[in-house]
């Protein structure tokens, strides 16, 4: 549940009580400047979401976990290939996780996976991984037998969804770029008339290579978007919203010591709306939905 935004990102303060930090509105990201007012002296990690694939203020960010003595936690279900000045994301906390569902870059249908960037942690997430049980150090032949020694689930995936998954991780570089291509094309056709129409689209900070995964538009208010969805429907183009604000959910309610408010994570969560992109879209239908775009819009083509 820590892992959706347009939704605050997430400082955690113990296992059982997250603590919801706002959102910026430009880049849908955790809003930097609002995160040390949050850390208490219980607090023990941090968990970003770099949404849409672009990258958090992670200059900021690590400096304050560092000054602070907290861990990073990246998800990173949306930006696997993307990269900070050069760095790739996943590399700048303790951990990252990646997502590999059926609406992500890459996928076999469901489930992810954990990077360590902290050996720290590797014994107990091969634990955890192998059913609460030493498996795998069984398998390097650390000890002659291996027991139960801590909690865990069954995360391994068959070989069928591995090799699934392996294809469309050899053919990266290709998928990337036909992301990237359409990601371009809707920014190119559609910005200019969205700003003058105050409808928000993608910003992309200097120095960020993003993973196109994501190309949100934010409407001025929750009838609009409802509009614009309907409006899409009727000419064959499917429009969904993303993510409810954390915060304000039925378990986000139950804890305890939260801020105030999150006013741009609401906002966002009445305003947010996708369009289509995967890597099976091609630029004719691409074109055809900035048409469509423009049409809600009244926009003259």
């Amino acid at each position: 549940m820590w892992t959706r935004t347009s939704s605050p990102s997430t400082c955690l303060s113990s296992p059982h009580a997250p603590v919801f930090c706002d959102s910026r509105a430009d880049t849908i990201n955790i809003d930097e400047n609002r995160i040390e007012r949050l850390i208490t002296p219980r607090t023990r990690a941090l968990v970003l979401v770099h949404y849409a694939g672009v990258a958090c203020e992670l200059e900021v960010i690590t400096e304050i976990c560092r000054r602070k003595g907290i861990a990073l936690i990246e998800d990173l279900a949306h930006g696997p290939f993307a990269a900070h000045r050069g760095r790739p994301l996943g590399t700048f906390g303790a951990m990252a996780t990646l997502s590999f569902h059926q609406t992500k870059n890459f996928s076999y249908g469901e489930g992810g996976a954990l990077l360590l960037n902290d050996a720290r942690y590797l014994e107990r997430a091969e634990i955890i991984r192998e059913k609460g049980t030493n498996r795998a150090r069984f398998f390097r032949g650390e000890v002659d037998k291996y027991t139960w020694v801590d909690q865990g689930s069954s995360y391994l995936l068959s070989d069928l969804l591995a090799a699934l998954l392996l294809g469309g991780l050899e053919a990266r570089d290709e998928i990337q770029r036909h992301r990237l291509s359409l990601w371009n094309l809707y920014l190119d056709g559609l910005q200019d008339d969205c700003r003058r129409c105050g409808v928000g689209v993608p910003a992309v900070p200097e120095g960020v290579s993003h993973s196109a995964h994501i190309f949100p538009l934010v409407m001025e208010s929750l009838e609009q978007r409802q509009d614009f969805i309907r409006f899409m429907t009727r000419h064959g183009i499917q429009c969904s919203f993303h993510y409810q604000s954390l915060h304000d959910t039925p378990m986000g309610l139950t804890f305890p010591g939260q801020p105030d408010d999150c006013p741009v994570a609401r906002g966002l969560s009445d305003q947010l709306v996708r369009l289509p992109l995967w890597h099976g879209l091609q630029p004719a239908q691409a074109k055809r939905v900035i048409s469509a775009v423009a049409a809600f819009l009244g926009v003259e083509r």
